[in-house]
Formats: C-alpha cells, structure tokens, sequence
C-alpha cells in the first residue's frame, strides 16, 4: 500500500494556536481466569518510532503476560481498529489528510485468519473526511461508522457479505465551533452505536456537542434525533469518546480540553441525555500539563476508568448503579509517557495501557472487588502504539 502523507493532529492543533505476579489486593483472590486473547496494536507508522503497521500480540490470561507474535506492514496511519461481532473482519482508519489525490482519509478491511490471527487486506475506501480517528461496526456487521476529526463529519460505509467496503451511503458534516483555539471548527472524534442499533452518538471536540443521530438500521443513514439532536457540554470541555453502561440507563463521557468525566443518565428507548456529575480526571493541585483521552467501563459495570496524557494515568471511579454518580478512587501511573488508548480484558482482570510516547503497551491487575490497579511487571515494547484491540484467541 502506498504511503500517504499523514497531518499529525498535534500539529494541526499548534498550527490551530494551541499552545511478577498480579496483585489484586488483600483477601481478594481471583476465581476466574481470563481467557487467551489476540491483541492487535493500532500505531502512527508516521511516528519517530518508524511503526510498520498493525502489530499481533498473544495475551496469556493465566498471568498477564504478553508476547509479540507479528506484524501486518504496510497499513498506512491505522490509529483505531474495530471488528465485527462475529469476530471474522478487521477494520483500520488511514489517519491521513489525502488518498487518492481527495482530501480524505481511507478504512481499510482484513479477514482475520482463525486460525493464526493474521490479516489479509481485502481493501480500502475513503473516509469523506480528513485525518478519520474512530471507527465502530453494526452489530449485523452490516455497516461501519466513521469520525472524521479534521474533516468535522460523520461517515456511513456499508460491509459486503465478504467483509469488503463499499462507498459511503452517508455524509453528515457537522457546523460550528467552540470557545478554545482547538475548536475553531467541528472535529468529530469518536461515533459509538446503542447495542440496539437505534442511535449513533458522536463526540465532537470542536463544537462541544453529543450528536445523537437515529440509525436506520437497514439503509445505513443517518438522521438528526428527533427526541434530542444533541446533548451540550460544558464550554471548551472538548467530548471525545463515549461509553454506555451494560445496565442501558447510564453513559459516560470523557472530555479532553477541560480534562473531566461526566456522568450521564440516558434514556435508551428516546436516545435523551442529561447530566449527573461532571468530575476532574486529576488529583487536587496538579499543575502540569494534560489532556485526557480514552475511557472503559469494567465488564461487571462498577468501574469507570480514564487516561491522563500529561499526568500519565489512569484514574478510576465507583459507579452508582442507582444514581450514575461517579466516586473517584486513585490515579496509577502508566509506566510510560501519553497513555492514549487503553483496554480492560473482558473478565475484568487486567487493564492494558498504550503510552504512545514511550513506545510502550503496559499491563495492570484489577481488583475486582475494589477496582484498583496494581503493576504485573509485564509490558510489551510497540512503536507509537494508539489503540488496543483484544479478541478471543480461537485456537486455544
């Protein structure tokens, strides 16, 4: 695959004016063990530590351990992976401003082998908008949903029975700004679809909105909620991605620029949102530098985590399965510089964190009864890593 230019987005926003064993604590003893998993890394191939491309890992869930096992090259720029739920195509926005001589980022699809985890690509189309940085699958594996952050829009591609791309069936550009330099235009950074299908929530960083679309479901399109078309956050706090919680009454959303996490109450059957709480994502009297990045509920939905870049940490919180209300319980360290993505495996045992600036994937016990993290002393060196994909390995 050709190699396009990449618009790294620090830049963007310079230009923009912007400035062992696992401890899971006393009394607590795991009674169930993670299962193997298969890890793909998404990095910058653009990066200073000359990334190749999506890089496979063997997660061992008996103790945490990771083990590099090999690398798919020449994928251009893939900062965000995703699959379908039947675990048969991988999915990879090309981070870049141009392909095919537009002014558009591309997806690329690959059939996950099942028996190696390996990738063959299938193909590529454009992103209808620049530097794409998320990316999720519908549930029938039917159409994929794409942020464009340099672009501002949102983008509907439909999947072939082969797992191939077609061209996009949906475009919605989005309009408007927010109150800090990083927001002199909308940039829609991440796009996450209810487990029914019925709503597409999109965070925009730019303009400070949730934009809440109703999903059709069998043409792909994409239309304004009639309920709510958007849910505001506080000035200059920045959205960037979005959970809901398994109980389907609550969401979470970690904003960047203002460096919060707010708790919302969600109304699954209208697509509304409100506000419970808003909280910092860092401890009382830091001063230094920081923006925050990703977030992840555990799988038993008590716990909410979130990392700092610039603080370097993960922060968690208790969740109030009766309120939503959110009580923070400690900030660890990442082992690494800029924690961006990060992943919980899905027995709730281990947290992995990606500290794209230390070249570095960094792996943390979880006590479940408490939610804190604990160091396993495993790591696994990955240039420039951005995101964490764990599937189950199938031949074990």
């Amino acid at each position: 695959m050709q190699h396009k230019k990449r618009f790294d987005r620090r830049q963007f926003l310079q230009l923009a004016g912007a400035g062992a064993a696992v401890l899971s604590g006393i009394g607590n003893v795991r009674t169930q063990v993670s299962k193997d998993m298969l890890l793909y890394v998404g990095t910058y191939t653009s990066a200073p530590s000359k990334s190749e491309g999506i890089y496979l890992y063997r997660f061992d869930g008996r103790n945490g351990r990771i083990s590099p096992d090999k690398i798919i090259k020449g994928v251009d720029e893939p900062s965000f992976l995703a699959v379908d739920r039947r675990r048969r195509f991988l999915y990879a926005v090309n981070e870049t401003l141009e392909y095919q001589r537009q002014k558009s980022g591309a997806v690329s699809a690959f059939a996950i082998d099942q028996r190696t985890g390996s990738l063959s690509f299938l193909n590529k189309q454009p992103s209808m908008g620049g530097a794409p940085c998320h990316i999720s699958i519908s549930n029938d594996g039917r159409f994929a949903l794409i942020a464009n952050y340099i672009g501002g829009n949102v983008a509907v591609l439909p999947i072939e029975e082969r797992g191939t791309l077609g061209r996009s069936v949906d475009v919605r550009q989005h309009e408007g700004k927010g109150p800090k330099k990083q927001q002199e235009a909308p940039h829609a950074h991440s796009v996450l679809l209810d487990d029914k299908n019925r709503f597409a929530f999109v965070n925009d960083l730019g303009t400070d909105k949730v934009v809440i679309y109703e999903f059709d479901r069998d043409t792909g399109k994409l239309s304004p909620n009639a309920a709510q078309p958007f849910y505001k956050a506080r000035p200059g706090a920045g959205p960037r991605h979005f959970k809901i919680h398994n109980n389907g009454r609550f969401a979470f959303l970690v904003n960047e620029l203002d460096m919060t996490v707010t708790s919302l109450h969600l109304d699954a059957k209208l697509g509304k949102m409100s506000e419970v709480q808003t909280l910092s994502t860092l401890p009382t009297g830091y001063a230094g530098t920081n923006s925050c990045a990703d977030l992840h509920i555990s799988p038993d939905g008590n716990f909410l985590y979130a990392s700092n870049r610039g603080h370097d940490s993960i922060v968690s919180y208790r969740i109030d399965l009766k309120t939503g209300s959110l009580q923070m319980i400690e900030h660890v360290p990442t082992g690494g510089r800029t924690p961006r993505n990060f992943a919980i495996d899905p027995t709730g045992s281990y947290l992995l964190a990606a500290n794209q600036g230390s070249d570095s994937v960094v792996v943390f016990g979880i006590d479940r009864r408490t939610g804190k993290l604990s160091a396993t002393g495993h790591t696994a060196s990955v240039p420039s890593p951005v995101c964490l994909l764990m599937i189950p390995d199938l031949t074990k």
